[in-house]
């Protein structure tokens, strides 16, 4: 029997009865046409009324029983080699499904609402992000290396390597924000910030002295005293120069310059501080950040990543490289997908359906 492909396996209960091989390929594919009509000449096999392809011919052929014995044998190899061939070269063409938003960044984990790719996370959070070889806060005053995201805390900590610690003196500068990220991501209340070697002139112990406070007990003297970097002033001075422990909205409207203190610090998780001395502190800026509430959940539990549009900042759920939604992945009613079909779906198809229209030549 001549078949080139087209539907000629009969109904899916029909087939049920042919080949259990058959019953289960018919749960995948969808019928092709049905057989064109074939034209019977006078002592000829019958013609198909279109061109032969290559694999088409060897399987008419077969399907003529022309040399029952040797053609047969003859023409298995070569059938088996034509299948290979193809089943090559559309798994060749398979595209590799991946999700367009990196999950970490060198060992920080980078989750919603954080991103460090076009569209990733929330937009309110864009460009706040870089990852090169290490994850970076970017802020208007320079870029601050993160060292740790708690996503339950919903707190970063990030480190500024110019600042001065107990262990090494670092020329001053300011640390500022942008406005969105004082309002989305601002340094934690329990984050301190240490004004080094003020001026008795400075505004802070003067006219805004009550910008400074006290700090679990601890004290310039301590300080001075207790850290090799800040010994310097000790003896450059012969006595403790004023200092000043703050918040960060006193470095966030006055410059260091302004505050007349010639260098900073900031120590974070303060609270737990008390009768610790400044060498076993821990030395950097902790932030608290807010989520957005935008239905985040309902995308990742349907197996996709938060996201938004790069031109609307409509928020949307990333399915893969090349299909997004609304609200959720595999196949919600929200879906809005960049075609009615993805190109693995259509290729497993094509695949499908070349071994369908073998089964039929050969059973």
């Amino acid at each position: 029997m001549y078949n080139s492909g087209c539907n000629n396996l009969g109904t899916a209960h029909e087939m049920s009865h042919r080949s259990p091989l058959l019953t289960f390929f018919s749960t995948f594919y969808t019928p092709p046409p049905a057989c064109p009509t074939v034209i019977k000449h006078r002592n000829s096999r019958p013609r198909p009324k279109y061109p032969l392809t290559s694999l088409n011919l060897l399987l008419f052929r077969r399907s003529t029983k022309v040399g029952k014995g040797k053609m047969k044998s003859a023409l298995t190899p070569f059938i088996g080699f034509q299948l290979t061939v193809l089943f090559t070269l559309q798994l060749n063409l398979l595209p590799a499904v991946s999700l367009p938003c990196r999950s970490f960044c060198g060992t920080i984990p980078v989750k919603y609402p954080f991103g460090v790719d076009e569209g990733c996370g929330a937009p309110q959070y864009k460009g706040m992000l870089n990852c090169s070889t290490d994850l970076f806060f970017l802020t208007p005053s320079g870029n601050y290396k993160v060292q740790a995201i708690d996503y339950d805390k919903k707190t970063m900590v990030v480190y500024d390597p110019a600042m001065s610690t107990c262990s090494i003196l670092q020329p001053h500068h300011d640390f500022l924000m942008s406005d969105i990220q004082s309002a989305m991501i601002p340094p934690a209340s329990d984050t301190v910030f240490v004004l080094l070697n003020c001026s008795i002139d400075s505004p802070v112990l003067n006219h805004y002295k009550s910008l400074c406070f006290n700090f679990s007990g601890h004290s310039c003297d301590e300080l001075y005293s207790a850290c090799t970097s800040f010994k310097l002033f000790h003896l450059l001075s012969n006595s403790s120069p004023p200092c000043c422990f703050t918040g960060y909205d006193t470095v966030k409207y006055m410059s260091m310059n302004i505050l007349d203190c010639s260098h900073y610090t900031s120590v974070y998780d303060t609270d737990g501080l008390k009768g610790i001395g400044p060498l076993d502190w821990s030395y950097g800026i902790k932030l608290s950040y807010a989520i957005p509430d935008t239905g985040c959940e309902r995308c990742t539990r349907s197996g996709g990543t938060c996201g938004f549009d790069t031109q609307t900042e409509g928020t949307l759920c990333i399915c893969s490289s090349s299909t997004n939604s609304t609200r959720e992945c595999a196949g919600g009613s929200l879906a809005s997908t960049e075609g009615s079909q993805s190109p693995l779906k259509r290729s497993f198809r094509v695949l499908l359906w070349v071994l369908a229209a073998v089964l039929g030549v050969v059973l």
